[in-house]
């Protein structure tokens, strides 16, 4: 069975749920369109999640679960389990919204554009962990801020800060080189920085 186009929130639950993942994995491969329903009802919301964050867009972010998810009706055959099963199905995803934007015409913004002054960054490597962004801020704030970062900055940011990605598979996945991944996280933690600093000072003078 194809994933439903419908609302994603559905709650009607497949009767094959009391299968384990492996179970629902093993049969999906054979065609049984429970399994991977309850593949589906098991796995959805981490995916939208995931398109959701990467997208900044609800519509874009249900498109792109079914398609990802159209995906894994076609590929499930070629899991090996060499990853846990959830790895796979992400890696998956990621790659459905990389494709989509590309479609799009939503580059990565270049290198040249993204190379830092020794004023931004005199000691700072990129790519390293950022610590001003540690501590507490507002989950709200940070989830708008990373939603107003230019499409390339935000891909690269939530890849490696959000996702886990190292710089060597954020190259592979984007088709560009390690050190414009690393440049472009840097630039947009910068102006991440900016974008919550701003955000709080609007805060502050509010009534």
């Amino acid at each position: 069975m194809r994933p439903e186009s419908g609302n994603l929130t559905d709650a009607r639950k497949p009767q094959v749920d009391r299968l384990s993942e492996a179970e629902a994995i093993e049969r999906a491969k054979q065609g049984d369109e429970e399994a991977f329903e309850a593949l589906y009802h098991l796995h959805k919301r981490r995916v939208y999640s995931l398109c959701l964050r990467m997208t900044a867009n609800t519509a874009a972010a249900e498109d792109l679960t079914q398609e990802a998810f159209l995906q894994l009706f076609r590929k499930i055959a070629t899991f090996r389990g060499e990853s846990a099963f959830s790895t796979w199905l992400h890696r998956m995803a990621v790659n459905v919204v990389l494709m989509q934007l590309r479609k799009k015409g939503l580059p990565l913004v270049s290198l040249e554009e993204t190379m830092e002054t020794e004023e931004e960054s005199p000691k700072k490597e990129p790519g390293a962990e950022d610590v001003r962004l540690a501590g507490s801020i507002n989950r709200l704030q940070l989830q708008q801020a990373i939603g107003d970062l230019p499409p390339g900055y935000r891909m690269v940011f939530l890849l490696h800060d959000v996702e886990g990605y190292e710089h060597n598979e954020i190259a592979e996945m984007v088709g560009c080189s390690i050190g414009n991944s690393k440049s472009q996280l840097h630039k947009a933690r910068m102006k991440l920085r900016e974008l919550l600093k701003t955000s709080r000072a609007e805060k502050a003078t509010k009534p």
